[in-house]
């Protein structure tokens, strides 16, 4: 069976922008993670979901 899930994470930051927008942009555009398979779950694909936080 393929389906998909939506995993959260959780992320504690200090940063120098005046706008927490800023820095949600620079980590999603800099981030790498890894989601290992399973003996019963084998990982076909998964992305960072951009979060549009500001309106231009």
């Amino acid at each position: 069976m393929e389906d998909k899930i939506y995993l959260l994470v959780k992320v504690t930051v200090r940063t120098s922008y005046k706008h927490i927008h800023d820095a949600i942009a620079e980590l999603q555009s800099k981030t790498e993670m890894q989601i290992s398979s399973t003996k019963n779950v084998k990982v076909l694909k998964h992305e960072i979901m951009q979060l549009n936080t500001r309106t231009h």
